[in-house]
């Protein structure tokens, strides 16, 4: 059985124009799109746990149906939620929610680098 910090990230590091660096030190590692963070990856108390960005309305509904989702641990608790390792964790959801994240960040940036990551994942996918 794979982790969940080894799914997640083949599949952030599948998307285009996606970088992972750790500037907070090893045991933490930070998926960015463009320089713009959307997913980071540790443990916390000995679990592996990631943080995704989320819209709103979305976060609260999520935290209220998933015992493993909870609002994002040392980030705003509004628009990130944190996703903890769990022997129910549902592998689809989490990369629906890893593609959300990426797709929410994406969406906020300049004309050009978007268009860009579009013409990347028309080539890719």
């Amino acid at each position: 059985m794979t982790t969940l910090h080894q799914y997640t990230a083949k599949f952030a590091l599948a998307l285009p124009e996606t970088h992972c660096s750790q500037p907070f030190g090893e045991g933490c590692d930070v998926y960015k799109v463009m320089d713009k963070v959307f997913m980071l990856s540790f443990c916390l108390n000995g679990k592996a746990a990631i943080n995704l960005k989320v819209i709103p309305d979305n976060g609260a509904m999520l935290r209220d149906i998933y015992p493993y989702i909870h609002a994002g641990w040392h980030m705003n608790k509004q628009h990130w939620i944190s996703v903890f390792e769990d022997e129910d964790l549902d592998e689809s959801l989490v990369q629906d929610l890893v593609l959300n994240s990426y797709e929410l960040v994406v969406s906020k940036l300049k004309k050009a680098e978007r268009q860009r990551i579009e013409l990347l994942r028309t080539e890719t996918f």
